[in-house]
């Protein structure tokens, strides 16, 4: 059965709206545990949803171009882009969203699409170190996402496909057939790679509030603000959503999907409370000495055993 453009089209928001709270309530738990691991009580699990309706309700009377307007835009289309052209679930029909052959280059763009969008507005803001900021950011995500493509070109030379559909579909049958298993070291490369993408420490410099203001985290506020947040609680499911197709075969089920992505963004966080923060040249040679090298590897690795 096929689903009408129609019916597909609900089913994509119902899952967005699934996607959109687990995220909320996810990053409240994180944090909870964070703070407990710092031996503070911490916030509430549900915080973040009063943060969101409190900064919706707030009105800006400050004014900057029109590309600082747009950047939390297109830092949210980044966001629901990814959802929009990700399978959620293997094997169903109302949430396999918009997937299709070559999926994954597409992803890809989206991933730096909200970032460039970014950039641009936190040039157009009123912080004169909002330049800082870019390159920053822009320097540490372009590794990252070099060790991250070496991963996914060793993932498609193994399955012969860039359809993370496909993907996900030549990893069913056990979890020995996962990608985690099949190429580990293109799996070890990626799951660095995740390190820098969700920007916890020790690669959070760029968003660290005890550094230099950068302009978002300083310039937005109230809606603007608000969609920031929106967009970060989609981004950080879904991006886990992605690793887990990709490396840890795929959910059949929302409890499935709701446990892999659970520990999989758990992992980032661990690595956050146990290990210092970087500057930013030293994560940048960090990311062309280590994942880069071990993308290589994976690389060669996927070649050999295809």
């Amino acid at each position: 059965m096929e689903l009408t453009l129609t019916s597909r089209i609900l089913y994509s928001l119902l899952g967005l709206f699934i996607v959109f709270n687990y995220g909320l309530l996810q990053s409240g738990v994180m944090r909870k545990i964070v703070a407990r691991v710092a031996g503070r009580y911490g916030i509430p699990v549900y915080q973040s949803y009063f943060d969101i309706i409190k900064n919706l309700a707030k009105r800006s009377q400050i004014t900057h171009g029109i590309m600082f307007y747009l950047g939390p835009i297109f830092r949210l289309g980044g966001g629901i882009g990814l959802f929009l052209f990700m399978p959620m679930i293997f094997g169903s029909i109302y949430f396999k969203n918009f997937s299709f052959t070559g999926d994954i280059v597409l992803l890809m763009y989206f991933q730096f699409f909200g970032m460039l969008g970014m950039a641009l507005g936190a040039g157009e803001a009123g912080h004169p170190n909002s330049t800082i900021g870019i390159s920053r950011g822009l320097a540490q995500f372009t590794t990252v996402e070099i060790s991250f493509t070496l991963a996914i070109i060793a993932i498609a030379i193994q399955y012969q496909t860039l359809s993370v559909y496909n993907i996900v579909a030549a990893q069913q049958g056990g979890i020995l057939h996962w990608t985690l298993f099949q190429n580990p070291v293109a799996t070890l490369a990626g799951m660095l790679s995740f390190l820098g993408i969700m920007r916890h420490a020790p690669f959070n410099v760029v968003m660290a509030p005890q550094e230099i203001p950068i302009g978002p985290p300083t310039e937005y506020h109230s809606t603007y603000l608000g969609m920031l947040q929106s967009n970060r609680a989609i981004l950080h499911i879904v991006e886990s959503a992605l690793f887990m197709n990709l490396f840890f075969g795929g959910a059949t089920n929302w409890i499935e999907f709701i446990v892999k992505t659970f520990f999989i963004y758990f992992t980032t966080v661990f690595v956050g409370v146990v290990f210092p923060r970087y500057r930013v040249d030293q994560s940048v040679a960090w990311f062309v000495k280590v994942p880069l090298v071990i993308g290589v590897l994976g690389v060669i690795y996927a070649t050999y055993i295809n």
